[in-house]
């Protein structure tokens, strides 16, 4: 069986705990270091203390070269740092969480965006994958089908909620339970960084794209998770576009199209994005569900690693949803 030697680079917080938690588990990883600075030394179940049982492997502020493919858990800007600071290989694969390297430039034009129900084809032909971000991987899997047919006719407007933990783990006055909970409020409006991502994506498909795409994020009383609401006006029918999305995913084994209305609970602890359309005289409503720290992050990652090394896609990342 292939065995892939991975180093993980910030695995202390919530997306480097939930990285842990699927590698740790996946039939075909060697785990050869952890690395954090602030937990150096201290057992993994120590600081993730549900992987009491699971695993005995130590963090370690030591870098290892001799890996496969290393995942980059670090803070946004803190990447390329790093990547400038250890010099990998060309042999080790890279898969950076952060939004260091997702805006192509001629500077990281290497690294290709890591959204497989977009890239599939690319990823697999890549040595460095830009994972993308929570909000815009929500977004985009709503639109994916709609942009590759060119039938969106009016500007796209998008309310997102997300749970605390996308808000990372260093405490905040809006990440306290205290005014967390019983709580709603809307943040970044117009401005959030993954709008450019997502315009990013849109002009990929339509360089003259004509219409403005309206953000506003909420931040939500609960752990995990993003639902996103999105209307624009489209000239086809309910079927029509049932018909498109389900063959735009049918090749994509995360990706789900429900017929009827659709819950959060359904996609939290999973890798799953389930899609729900809703036609109102010329107008659509698509709402979109995703696990920020799985499908949005984590096993998004793990699911471009399966890719990168020809391992079927949905290896060790076929989870259950929490339903209740």
């Amino acid at each position: 069986m292939l065995k892939i030697k991975v180093g993980i680079l910030g695995a202390a917080g919530y997306t480097g705990g939930e990285l842990l938690r699927l590698l740790v588990n996946h039939p075909n990883v060697d785990l050869v270091f952890v690395h954090s600075n602030s937990q150096a030394g201290k057992k993994i179940s120590a600081v993730h203390t549900d992987l009491l049982g699971d695993t005995i492997v130590c963090f370690t502020n030591q870098i290892q070269l001799d890996i496969d493919v290393v995942f980059l858990c670090v803070g946004h800007g803190d990447a390329k740092k790093l990547l400038e600071k250890y010099s990998f290989p060309n042999t080790v694969k890279i898969i950076d969480l952060s939004q260091d390297h997702r805006i192509h430039s001629t500077e990281n034009s290497e690294f290709v965006y890591g959204l497989p129900e977009l890239n599939r084809e690319k990823i697999k032909q890549s040595s460095f994958i830009a994972n993308p971000g929570c909000f815009a991987s929500a977004i985009q899997l709503a639109l994916l089908p709609l942009m590759e047919k060119k039938w969106i006719k009016s500007d796209i407007q998008i309310n997102a909620t997300t749970g605390s933990t996308g808000a990372g783990q260093s405490l905040s006055e809006t990440s306290h339970f205290t005014w967390r909970t019983s709580n709603l409020s809307v943040y970044k409006a117009f401005e959030h960084q993954h709008l450019k991502e997502i315009g990013q994506t849109v002009k990929g498909f339509d360089g003259s794209f004509p219409h403005e795409i309206v953000f506003i994020p909420q931040r939500g009383a609960f752990s995990r998770g993003i639902l996103a609401s999105l209307t624009m006006k489209v000239d086809k029918n309910q079927e029509e576009l049932m018909n498109c999305f389900e063959s735009y995913y049918r090749s994509h084994p995360f990706v789900h199209l429900s017929r009827q209305a659709i819950d959060l609970k359904q996609v939290v602890n999973t890798n799953k994005c389930v899609l729900y359309l809703e036609k109102n005289g010329d107008r659509l409503l698509i709402v979109s569900i995703i696990d920020n720290l799985l499908k949005g992050a984590s096993g998004q990652a793990v699911q471009n690693m399966n890719l990168l090394f020809g391992l079927e896609e949905t290896t060790g990342l076929k989870l259950k949803a929490i339903a209740f």
